[in-house]
């Protein structure tokens, strides 16, 4: 699958699962937290207020995804801010498979396996630079 393809995925399973912004965050913080429970202490603040940056982040990220020097360096500042709250490096994987799950569940059958893919690869790619930029491994 080329980039093309995979943004065009991106995009048009993000304007389905994003009609509902509020319980898009509420099922991905319940799975995260499901998935990774020790993640929980990490938001101590309005989980609404969390919640409305995660959907924020995201649609950013599906806005700027054909433009990686706009992006990256967007991705790169997150991911040392992250830092401050006690983000580790191990915390990305289980972030990402809440994300798909989220996804999968909110979706059903419109979240097929290239969709699947899509967001897999670009998250992969995403995190990695997160992960490389804040702490300087990859």
């Amino acid at each position: 699958m080329d980039q093309e393809e995979t943004n065009a995925l991106l995009r048009r399973s993000w304007a389905l699962a994003v009609s509902d912004r509020a319980a898009l965050s509420r099922l991905f913080y319940a799975k995260l937290f499901q998935i990774a429970p020790e993640t929980e202490r990490l938001f101590v603040s309005d989980l609404n207020a969390q919640g409305k940056k995660l959907t924020a982040t995201l649609a950013f990220i599906i806005d700027n995804v054909d433009d990686m020097e706009t992006l990256l360096p967007v991705a790169s500042d997150l991911a040392q801010r992250h830092v401050e709250f006690d983000v580790l490096p191990e915390h990305y994987p289980p972030v990402g498979t809440a994300l798909i799950e989220t996804l999968r569940d909110l979706l059903g059958p419109a979240f097929d396996a290239k969709t699947e893919q899509a967001w897999a690869a670009t998250y992969g790619v995403l995190s990695e630079h997160m992960i490389a930029s804040a702490y300087g491994t990859a």
